[in-house]
């Protein structure tokens, strides 16, 4: 446990999970906010509490549920499919989220923050999971750090991501890193990648799999980064000529 602790390749983990997890809570925190607008400040504050402490509880529980389903053959090629268009998604204008319903009730509130976290988390889930590398001290801690920043630097973390797109990008970029080191490390390629001269850690004292000279986590993460940018920039392009026209009037 203190030989992880120490290792270059836990803080490196650690630094994913807590970067996954704060660009990916963004809208979670919007969502906090809105279905608390309507309580009284000091109920507000309980709500947003509670509310969000019973989500993190349960959003660690299905963590680990996921890192354990990740450990099966083919589950991380099909995890790093979903986390690609997780980050693509991320860069694709959405709606600003006003129908969430603001609560008159403390306890209407923190179920509604509730549910809407959990729905809203199988994102985090995925990617969280997939940074983890199957790790539980890695898990657990990274979760303990980023989650606390998040519901208490919610405004903060919104007003940054408007002032400065760039962020949103960096964050997609990240999860496509992610995406990419999940799939050249599923089991059930292994023994087909190993036909082609890939070797994977334990084999000749390395730690990552390599082919070659080559860092395959390394080059597989880049190209992830480039697929989830280059796709997600596109499509938001795309979305934004397509809603320009529909706002034209008929000539």
């Amino acid at each position: 446990m203190l030989e992880e602790l120490v290792s270059q390749a836990f803080w490196i983990g650690l630094a994913k999970i807590i970067g996954v997890n704060i660009i990916l809570s963004g809208d979670n925190a919007v969502v906090i906010a809105l279905a608390a607008r309507s309580l009284p400040p000091k109920q507000q504050k309980l709500a947003i509490f509670w509310g969000a402490g019973a989500a993190i509880v349960l959003r660690i529980a299905l963590t680990l549920f996921a890192v354990a389903l990740l450990s099966l053959p083919w589950l991380k090629l099909i995890g790093s499919v979903l986390l690609f268009w997780i980050g693509i998604k991320l860069l694709i204008p959405e709606d600003d989220g006003d129908d969430v319903a603001a609560s008159e009730h403390l306890l209407t509130a923190i179920k509604t923050i509730l549910i809407a976290d959990l729905v809203m988390s199988l994102d985090n889930v995925i990617a969280v999971a997939a940074a983890a590398q199957g790790s539980v001290i890695l898990l657990v801690l990274g979760l303990a750090i980023s989650i606390p920043l998040v519901i208490f630097g919610a405004t903060l973390l919104v007003k940054a991501m408007e002032r400065y797109p760039v962020i949103i990008t960096i964050g997609a970029g990240l999860i496509g890193w992610v995406a990419g080191e999940m799939m050249v490390a599923d089991i059930a390629l292994q023994s087909w990648l190993t036909g082609y001269g890939v070797t994977y850690p334990g084999e000749a004292g390395q730690v990552h799999p390599h082919y070659g000279g080559v860092n395959l986590e390394w080059l597989f993460g880049a190209i992830g980064v480039v697929i989830v940018v280059v796709v997600g920039k596109w499509l938001a392009r795309t979305a934004g000529t397509q809603a320009a026209k529909a706002g034209q009037p008929d000539a």
